[in-house]
């Protein structure tokens, strides 16, 4: 079997890590497979929303695989370029349900704050074990993670490399759910679910629009037009929606 699963099952994509006996760390294959799977996911107008998983119980992933060396083709950053890692960035223009269980840690951890959603099962741990292993190499992760949790949380997982169990990363925001290990596929699905039921036009506009702006003060987000929302306004997917407004209806969305 292939060590990324990829599959489409009606407009939701999923991507799965399949190396769990190597608690599904990334290997140069790994990372050339990711990058298909993200550039079919943004070329291909019938997949809106996709799920990342991976397989087992005991690593959802832990990062880079250091026994295959560091160095990755072309300079591919980690992930299939998804975390910018040692390599060029790679933007998702769908929206991404992370489903995360057991450890994420340094690289893995990087990989599941790529995502937009993330459900965590109740036995995730997450951390950034670089300082406590004394191996530092690239720090994506940390400026990541020092964005997306408060501030003295973040730098105490840095500083002390301990681990963040799921319970704290929902108090924390980091996660938007925590369910049994047994309905974790079943949440993320659910996910998708409820973003593929948007428009999935308006979803990539406004996806583009907050991450575009995110680090910028507000009045230069508030000052910026944003050519893909203004786009949406001729589409046919904006005529629907205010059509089945207007007849009470759930819309049917094309993507055009």
């Amino acid at each position: 079997m292939s060590d990324i699963e990829f599959s489409i099952q009606g407009h939701v994509a999923h991507v799965k890590l399949n190396r769990p006996k190597s608690l599904n760390a990334i290997d140069p294959g790994m990372d050339a497979a990711l990058l298909e799977a993200w550039r079919e996911i943004n070329r291909n107008p019938e997949i809106r929303a996709a799920i990342l998983s991976a397989e087992g119980e005991r690593a959802f992933c832990v990062g880079a695989d250091v026994s295959q060396g560091t160095e990755r083709a072309g300079r591919m950053a980690l992930g299939g370029g998804l975390t910018g890692i040692g390599g060029p960035q790679v933007t998702l223009t769908k929206p991404l349900v992370a489903a995360v269980q057991g450890y994420a840690l340094g690289g893995g951890f990087e990989l599941a704050m790529c995502a937009d959603v993330i459900v965590a099962a109740g036995n995730t741990l997450f951390g950034l074990p670089e300082t406590k292993a004394g191996i530092m190499g690239e720090c994506g992760v940390m400026h990541r993670a020092i964005r997306q949790l408060p501030h003295r949380v973040a730098m105490a997982m840095i500083l002390t490399g301990d681990r963040m169990p799921a319970a704290d990363a929902l108090a924390h925001g980091l996660v938007n759910e925590v369910v049994e290990l047994a309905d974790l596929a079943a949440a993320a699905q659910r996910w998708a679910d409820k973003i593929v039921a948007a428009s999935p036009l308006a979803v990539q506009a406004a996806k583009a629009a907050v991450l575009q702006r995110l680090d910028w003060p507000l009045e230069v987000a508030l000052a910026t037009r944003f050519e893909p929302i203004e786009a949406y306004a001729y589409t046919e997917d904006r005529h629907e929606g205010e059509r089945a407004f207007a007849e009470k209806r759930k819309p049917v969305w094309r993507g055009r």
